[in-house]
């Protein structure tokens, strides 16, 4: 088995020449971070969407895309389930069913033909 010197070696020389650069990218130590912004909170205020309540009596305003998107999402649920329901059924399992069906009534006609064909 080989020593582990040179392992050892190879990981301290990677660590010193990595350790430096992730301290500057915001990998730890004290500064900003690369996640947070000026415009970040602390801590969120704990409503939905970190939107604060209206007062009673008064409703909220749609913004412009919402009535698009909302007509857009009904239509295209509308649109899938008719289309999904009405689509062909093109498995191979019917296919082959259709055609053994149609096998055996072929091998009927042909015992019926060949049946009276004999008795006459």
């Amino acid at each position: 088995m080989p020593s582990p010197t040179p392992l050892t070696s190879a990981s301290s020389m990677l660590r010193h020449r990595l350790l430096p650069s992730l301290r500057t990218r915001g990998g730890g130590g004290s500064g900003p971070s690369r996640w947070t912004s000026p415009g970040h909170e602390e801590q969120p205020k704990g409503y939905l969407f970190n939107r604060t309540p209206l007062p009673p009596g008064q409703s909220r305003k749609w913004e412009d895309w919402e009535l698009p998107c909302y007509i857009t999402s009904f239509l295209t649920i509308v649109i899938l389930g008719v289309g999904l329901n009405a689509k062909p059924d093109l498995t191979i399992e019917t296919w082959a069913h259709n055609k053994a069906l149609e096998r055996l009534e072929m091998e009927k006609i042909g015992l019926s033909a060949s049946g009276s064909g004999e008795s006459e």
